[in-house]
């Protein structure tokens, strides 16, 4: 919503000739209007604080990316008045007698140095490649020995940041505070989820609450690294706070850095400008976009089940192989003496020895199949989980969409068409003169709630619109997990497959001798579906 300016107010005989030469140094040539780039360099040029400046830039009236002459006029008429100390609104303009102050705006040569600029990129589009988000940051977060606070111990981690090479050490309560604040500060930016501080009721045991640690530590390095890679909040204040604050205090020293920033929408420039570079159908390019993402959701939802099966499969498998070889082990062991009844040339003795000498192999290729299971957790259901978290973030921003910016919005509107139903009232039935006076300022002021909700509505679907392109701009990661997940299986195939080829002439071997078995059947022919071993009835 854009307040409806009275440019019948201000003509070309109400400014100072001041603004008129100013309209000349920044005009396009080409249609005699001033372009709303040109104007925003303007604004920043002058010295008035963030705040003043998105007033002054609510109540200016532009179309299609262009001031008029008069639009201009009164811009330049609000910034001289905010020079002067007064509150810049509209009704400013309308109740001023004398002639308008003149701005300060620097020499004419510095404005039509912000006309000749090259006009910029629209801020709505992202840029960045998948590689120059992924060169952003590497963050590692790792475990370090465990502390005894006064009742109970804790879990500490060494945060470690590749791009300000440096090492701080951070409590779960620290990224706890840390989350809530960047959800203050970014409320309309993806802010992926923490994951849960305690572990679900049921049995604990040790080894599931090492399990939980671990996992838990592998959520916040993927939290920790999807923010530091983030276009905006990299270069935040907070984030660089939580990465690189060194002191005991982190938590209130994230609180000040909250302070000073505050919500986006207040800091961002063109906050209040954001409808005039939203598409026209953004609606409906944000209704696709959100089921084609919600359908990706759904489909690596389950590509990583089945990559947490195989790698579990992985270490079973290991498991297996390690305890297949511990009894050949234990049947090589056996150290008791062969029956006489036995026949004269029964190697039983001898083969049961190179039994034992086997669990070594079986050892290693436990070894190895569990490595295996290892490299498919960490190369491929690790990013499988990054990426997930990624959508889930977005499917998150969504919903706080739906039913924060816009219920609110909505509550606003039922609210103000309340107040109006009592104005009428109060106007037809007779009532003291207080509190008519009090409902028209309470009417003022939802007026002034509904225009910023709707203001941040925009700038809401505005911020919502990159973050779908972020979100796009991270789908080729999934080539990254693919060419993971195909090395994981060339790898572990290939040393499993030597620790195997060994062992092979071994068993050839044990029993290729005169054991009564031949040595053949280690190695099947094509085509031959005979019994391995038949008995005869006699």
């Amino acid at each position: 919503m854009t307040i409806s300016t009275m440019e019948g107010d201000i003509n070309e005989g109400s400014v100072p000739p001041y603004y008129r030469e100013v309209y000349e140094s920044l005009c396009s040539k080409k249609d005699e209007r001033v372009q709303i780039e040109v104007f925003q360099r303007l604004l920043s040029s002058t010295d008035l604080p963030n705040s003043m400046q998105n007033q002054i830039a609510e109540y200016v009236e532009h179309k299609d990316g262009f001031l008029s002459k008069l639009s201009l006029y009164k811009a330049l008429a609000l910034i001289a008045l905010a020079q002067q100390g007064k509150q810049p609104s509209p009704k400013l303009l309308e109740n001023y007698i004398q002639e308008f102050p003149k701005p300060q705006l620097g020499e004419f040569k510095d404005l039509q140095a912000l006309r000749m600029q090259p006009t910029q990129e629209s801020p709505l589009v992202v840029t960045q490649t998948l590689a120059q988000l992924l060169e952003r940051d590497a963050v590692q977060v790792e475990l370090i020995p465990e502390k005894k606070g006064l009742f109970l111990k804790h879990v500490e981690y060494q945060i470690t940041s590749q791009r300000f090479k440096i090492s701080v050490y951070r409590r779960y309560s620290d990224f706890d505070v840390f989350h809530e604040l960047l959800l203050q500060r970014f409320a309309y930016r993806m802010v992926p989820a923490l994951p849960p501080k305690r572990m679900l009721k049921g049995v604990l045991t040790s080894t599931s609450e090492r399990e939980f640690i671990e996992g838990r530590r592998r959520a916040l390095r993927r939290f920790i690294n999807l923010v530091a890679r983030h276009p905006l909040f990299s270069r935040d204040e907070l984030v660089k706070t939580f990465l690189t604050f060194s002191g005991s205090d982190v938590q209130n020293k994230l609180r000040e850095a909250f302070k000073k920033a505050g919500d986006e929408f207040m800091t961002c420039k063109i906050a209040t400008q954001a409808k005039e570079y939203l598409p026209a159908d953004i609606q409906a390019q944000f209704a696709s976009s959100r089921e084609l993402i919600r359908n990706i959701l759904n489909s690596f939802h389950k590509l990583r089940d089945r990559a947490e099966k195989m790698a579990e499969r992985s270490k079973e498998n290991a498991t297996d192989l390690l305890m297949f070889g511990r009894e050949l082990s234990t049947v090589g062991s056996d150290a008791s003496p062969v029956p006489v009844l036995a026949s004269a040339n029964c190697t039983w003795g001898t083969l049961r020895q190179s039994l034992k000498g086997l669990s070594v192999e079986f050892a290693l290729l436990a070894d190895k199949a569990a490595e295996q299971g290892r490299r498919e957790e960490d190369d491929v259901v690790e990013k499988l989980n990054l990426f997930l978290d990624l959508l889930q973030s977005y499917k998150d921003l969504c919903e706080r969409h739906e039913k924060g910016v816009l219920h609110e919005h909505q509550r606003a509107l039922q609210k103000y068409s309340v107040m109006k139903r009592q104005m009428m009232s109060a106007t037809v039935q007779p009532k003291e003169q207080v509190s008519v006076e009090q409902l028209e300022s309470r009417i003022v002021q939802q007026e002034n709630a509904i225009l910023t909700m709707e203001l941040r509505n925009y700038f809401s679907l505005f911020c919502l619109h990159q973050e779908t392109q972020l979100i796009f701009t991270y789908l080729p990661i999934t080539s990254h997990i693919l060419g993971a997940f195909v090395n994981s299986q060339i790898q572990g195939h290939k040393e499993m497959g030597e620790v195997w080829n060994n062992l092979h002439p071994k068993l050839s071997c044990l029993f290729g001798g005169n054991n009564g078995i031949p040595s053949p059947l280690l190695t099947p022919q094509k085509g031959n579906t005979k019994t391995a071993l038949t008995f005869s009835p006699n």
